[in-house]
């Protein structure tokens, strides 16, 4: 990326609707200039949708490929509207990942639905990746239950990953004494920080490690413990200001707001005042990149052709 396109950086947001909407486990996106603004693609239209699997998609996570300039989007293969079978799901629900990839974020390939866990792994869920620039790798990560302990808790596994079609066998990542999901991980200062979801108490947790697989450290955060009844974090800078936003669905009453920081080990995390942000329609759990001014208006051009 260039100079230039980093001082004039846009937001793309890739995101799902939610299981009560018939269209909702689908991938939508919207655009924004600032970070906090966002303009609805497609019209609040699916922009991408499944035939393979169970053919609902939750959860999109995208990322780009340092190496190859390809944008990859991973999503969970779950569909839950219509049944709203959470225990199912939880312990036989699918062990693959949808993957797309595209070169310019409007073209997307076919998803594949590529298996990345052992048959006795409930469903593998909300997954995420980071590149590991030690290893030229991707640290692929989800949450899943499994048949080894009953389905009592879920834990954060990952798996490693040059081409998003061939993984290694999954380890442990994240096992906490509580249910652990939706984790996510930004790099700052060659540290990185990792949010979960304390599954039980409903809250967000921070933590930091100064490599991929290394020690972790608990960040005290009573901010982010008053934030209750929230889940999906995804973390992005703001390119022209050093503060960084962390987004949390607050899934059970009315989505989407934004929290911001301007010192991620600092666990403090302030509420961006409503009138400061517009979140884009019915957006749940997903992710945010930093995206070019050209790409943006490319994607904006398209939209306004559909």
């Amino acid at each position: 990326m260039t100079k230039d396109s980093l001082t004039t950086s846009c937001y793309l947001f890739v995101y799902f609707a939610g299981e009560k909407y018939d269209d909702g486990e689908n991938i939508y996106m919207a655009v924004s200039q600032d970070g906090l603004n966002w303009q609805d693609l497609n019209h609040n239209r699916p922009i991408l949708q499944s035939s393979l699997g169970t053919t609902g998609i939750r959860d999109p996570f995208i990322i780009a490929d340092p190496q190859n300039k390809k944008y990859y989007i991973l999503a969970t293969d779950l569909k839950v509207h219509g049944n709203n079978d959470w225990l199912r799901a939880q312990q036989a629900g699918s062990t693959s990942l949808l993957i797309w990839s595209s070169t310019n974020l409007i073209d997307w390939r076919a998803p594949q639905l590529v298996k990345v866990a052992p048959d006795d792994f409930g469903c593998v869920w909300a997954p995420e990746a980071i590149y590991d620039p030690v290893n030229h790798t991707f640290l692929v990560y989800w949450a899943s239950k499994t048949a080894a302990d009953h389905y009592e808790k879920q834990r954060i596994y990952y798996a490693n990953t040059t081409d998003f079609r061939y993984f290694s066998t999954p380890k442990v990542y994240i096992d906490r004494p509580y249910s652990a999901i939706d984790t996510t991980i930004i790099k700052n200062d060659e540290r990185y920080f990792r949010f979960t979801k304390n599954e039980t108490k409903k809250f967000i947790v921070e933590d930091q490690l100064d490599s991929l697989n290394g020690q972790s450290k608990v960040i005290n955060s009573p901010s982010l413990v008053s934030n209750q009844g929230v889940e999906g974090p995804t973390c992005y800078q703001l390119t022209d200001k050093n503060k960084w936003i962390l987004l949390v669905d607050n899934y059970a009453q009315g989505g989407y707001y934004p929290l911001e920081t301007s010192d991620l080990s600092s666990g403090q995390f302030t509420k961006v005042p409503s009138d400061k942000y517009q979140m884009p329609s019915r957006a749940r759990h997903g992710t945010v990149i930093s995206i070019s001014q050209n790409e943006a208006n490319r994607l904006l051009s398209d939209n306004d052709t559909h």
